[in-house]
């Protein structure tokens, strides 16, 4: 219930200053519409008692920014940009809200597959500049154009394995626009905080997360709302590199059985390729499984455990719901078409929307820009 999460926010208010500044989530950069979202009554009292609390740590720098965030100063525009860095600047390892890098360091066989992934597109590419060296019909351009989307595959993979992939914080609190849809809000019954719509908790990496699909042992993290850009490409770039590597074994035995010249590789080289082929083959099956799996995601607007859950209650009868589809920039971002391909972190249109909860800190900055805007103007 939302009195609840109130309730639960408010007594967080009153605890130490280093825990009220765990609690600042945001991601970076993120573009969130100005005139949506206000504070509540209740909220903007204890926000600003605890501004003078602080010190004035949420007060504005030269009456026109906050410290650390970038608002846009043209007032007819609809949307600032808030570039406040509200991480933790802990140098520690870990899923907790004190954690300075996202690592999941709880599951040790996660920890041991997601390094296979490693090895296994590592040794793909070795593989193929050994062939290209040994002087068969691979070309150095083929080899090095295979690496580059190795390098791809590998750098997606590494954005998804140490990326938040939307966990919540507890201090989040449900969006102004739920309140008159919802009659109640759900609480997490493992974190004892607030749970948005789509949210699932896990129990691997700890941590309730928005939009939660599933939790991949290969990138031994959660797949949610703020690392599904990354999953995609790893799956897409890793699908990609395995069917160029069948197509270069494919082209090499063509080329040199027509030709009978002696292009053929030693023994060593020759139980290598035969190796990579038996993988590549195989992680084109599973991938291409993997990303038919996502695009339905992506179409119907549920995850992998929600459509579970669906089936289960469409076998009991109960009546099925409308499907929603994901809009592209809620996954890859809005900052241009060119960045969907690259593993760089997106930047929501309205990033409270996407992660389904805003917290009251952010609410506050916004609701101080407002009136900012609203004396200069």
């Amino acid at each position: 219930p939302l009195d609840s999460c109130d309730s639960h926010v408010g007594n967080g208010f009153h605890e130490s200053k280093e825990k009220r500044k765990k609690w600042l989530v945001m991601v970076e950069g993120s573009i969130i519409s100005v005139t949506r979202w206000r504070c509540w009554g209740r909220m903007r009292g204890l926000l600003l008692r605890e501004n003078r609390a602080w010190g004035g740590l949420l007060a504005y720098d030269n009456g026109n920014r906050f410290p650390g965030a970038c608002m846009v100063d043209d007032p007819t525009r609809d949307y600032y940009t808030d570039a406040h860095n509200d991480y933790s600047y802990a140098c520690s390892f870990g899923t907790g809200e004190t954690d300075g890098v996202w690592m999941n360091t709880r599951d040790g066989a996660g920890f041991v597959m997601s390094a296979s992934v490693w090895a296994t597109i590592a040794y793909s590419a070795l593989t193929i500049i050994l062939l290209s060296e040994s002087g068969a019909a691979v070309p150095t351009y083929v080899a090095m154009a295979y690496c580059s989307i190795c390098a791809m595959a590998l750098a997606s993979h590494a954005k998804t394995t140490f990326t938040d992939p939307g966990s919540v914080p507890h201090c989040a609190v449900p969006l102004e626009s739920s309140l008159s849809s919802l009659s109640h809000h759900e609480m997490c019954s493992q974190c004892q905080a607030f749970k948005p719509p789509g949210c699932h908790h896990c129990r691997i990496c700890g941590r309730c997360v928005s939009r939660m699909d599933h939790h991949c042992p290969w990138t031994n993290n959660c797949i949610g709302a703020s690392n599904l850009k990354h999953f995609i490409l790893f799956l897409l770039y890793t699908w990609l590199g395995s069917i160029f590597a069948l197509l270069i074994f494919l082209w090499n035995y063509v080329i040199c059985h027509s030709q009978k010249s002696s292009c053929y590789p030693g023994l060593v080289l020759m139980q290598l390729v035969r190796l990579t082929a038996v993988i590549c083959f195989a992680a084109f099956l599973f991938l291409t499984s993997m990303i038919l799996n996502v695009a339905l995601g992506l179409i119907t607007g549920q995850g992998t455990i929600d459509r579970l859950k669906r089936k289960a209650e469409e076998a009991q009868g109960k009546e099925e719901d409308d499907w929603q589809p994901i809009p592209l920039e809620d996954v890859f971002g809005v900052e241009g078409f060119w960045t969907w391909f690259l593993p760089t972190d997106p930047i929501f249109g309205n990033h409270d929307r996407v992660l389904g909860y805003s917290i009251p800190q952010r609410l506050l900055r916004e609701e101080m820009l407002d009136k900012n805007y609203g004396n200069n103007g």
